[in-house]
């Protein structure tokens, strides 16, 4: 039964055509080039207001959107190889479900963002905005990593998308927070929605599997080249959308010092807490990426470069102590099997993230940030809000981003436990084979591994 329900002969390549007809149907209808892409209206601007080409956002945005593309497809996609049987997938999925989220989230945000006259203008902007909402679906998937198929996690990725775009307008626009780069509406949301859906999807008997959810060393090396690509063009996500200038200049610096000291933070903390005093590569390839996660919301802000060092070091010690002691706990006690520790690197740095913008926010002044202040926060500057109550404000947004994140994930977790969606069962958990074609060689060396482990086990008990 096992075998025929992760058959995926039918029902993958029905799911991806649907989907990608409805997508192409929708776009047809809604979607066109806006001003600075069309090639008729953007030459008329270039008359009517005396502009030069390079006056192209296209110019300003691209260098941001390619950092970015790059995290999401080799960044994240290569973090997640560390799991020694499970490569093909960990890339391949991270790739699929891009694909299709970049697609899905082009129109779910431009509905919210960019829809006038009764179409979505897209243009680089809107390419970066619907890379930001794969970083959360991606962010989702660390959580499920290994444990479902890949017609799960289409599914997980259009429902994700849709909640996603709903939670960033009511963040943004209704709430009025500020989160240039997502701590909230990206990290914190992503990560526990992937968090309730891994808890719905509980594995009372997943210890079948067990023997595969470890890392050998060419995979660890392989996961270590996404962390240096995610570490390296981190702050070029989180200012991507920031208003040109001071505030694109400041949200890099902040999130660039702040990830420097997030580095030294976890590897201080992966000596300490081993009891050999021996650095623990899970520890460096998640958690000294935290820096970047934690000034998420607050990198445009005046932080300050000893404030972004401050909470970047922060970030590093508390998401590698939750990878030594919460994430098992997480698994033993609350029932919650985070295969890549997402809550350590984003959902707890995502929180803080949080309250350090709210905090910041409520001490912004007119000596502080200067005319500044309008780019930064509108509303405290044309005198609709104090400072004191938009950080109230910031750390609304902040719940409604968990409250999203917590029914959402509910929901759909829910939703994926349908039987006919393939997810694999508890004895094939973590490893290729089950839905690609392997060369013999790597396949022949994952049953081996699995003897071997449980002829160790026969010993152990004799």
């Amino acid at each position: 039964m096992a075998g025929y329900s992760t058959n995926m002969r039918v029902k993958l390549p029905l799911l991806c055509f649907i989907l990608e007809a409805i997508t192409i149907i929708l776009f047809a209808l809604f979607v066109r080039y806006d001003t600075e892409t069309d090639a008729r209206e953007w030459h008329q601007e270039l008359r009517d207001h005396n502009k030069s080409n390079i006056d192209n956002d296209f110019y300003f945005r691209y260098p941001s959107f390619q950092d970015v593309h790059t995290m999401i497809f080799i960044g994240f996609g290569f973090l997640m190889t560390f799991l020694q049987c499970y490569g093909f997938s960990s890339v391949a999925f991270n790739f699929l479900i891009a694909a299709f989220g970049l697609q899905w989230s082009t129109l779910i945000q431009g509905f919210f963002h960019g829809f006038h006259d009764g179409k979505i203008h897209v243009g680089i902007e809107s390419m970066i905005n619907a890379d930001f909402c794969t970083g959360a679906v991606l962010i989702s998937f660390g959580a499920v990593l290994g444990k479902a198929s890949p017609v799960q996690l289409l599914i997980m990725t259009l429902f994700e998308v849709t909640l996603f775009g709903i939670n960033e307008y009511v963040i943004l626009n209704i709430v009025a927070a500020k989160d240039a780069g997502g701590s909230m509406t990206i990290h914190t949301f992503g990560a526990y929605y992937g968090l309730v859906v891994a808890w719905v999807l509980y594995r009372p008997q997943l210890d079948k599997s067990r023997h595969k959810e470890r890392s050998v060393y060419h995979s660890d090396l392989f996961a270590m080249i996404g962390t240096i690509y995610l570490w390296m063009f981190w702050p070029s996500f989180n200012s991507a959308v920031t208003a040109h200038g001071d505030d694109q200049h400041r949200t890099a610096m902040n999130t660039y010092y702040s990830l420097a000291a997030c580095t030294l933070a976890t590897f201080a903390m992966s000596a300490l807490v081993s009891s050999e005093g021996k650095l623990d590569m899970v520890h460096i390839q998640n958690a000294a990426l935290a820096g970047g996660v934690i000034v998420g919301t607050s990198a445009e802000m005046m932080l300050t470069p000893f404030g972004a060092m401050i909470a970047g070091f922060l970030a590093g010690v508390i998401s590698t102590l939750g990878f030594k002691f919460l994430t098992p706990r997480l698994d033993s006690k609350l029932k919650i099997q985070d295969t890549c520790g997402v809550h350590n690197l984003h959902g707890m740095p995502g929180v803080l993230g949080a309250i350090i913008g709210a905090i910041v926010a409520a001490l912004a002044t007119a000596d502080i940030y200067g005319e500044g202040m309008e780019d930064v926060f509108p509303l405290i500057a044309d005198g609709s809000r104090t400072a004191q109550s938009q950080g109230v404000y910031q750390f609304v947004a902040l719940f409604v981003a968990l409250g999203f994140a917590l029914i959402g994930g509910a929901v759909v977790g829910f939703i994926l436990k349908i039987p006919a969606l393939g997810s694999p069962p508890d004895t094939q958990c973590f490893e290729d084979n089950i839905f690609w074609e392997v060369p013999e060689e790597d396949a022949g060396h994952g049953q081996m591994l699995a003897v071997s482990t449980e002829d160790n086990g026969k010993h152990a008990q004799a």
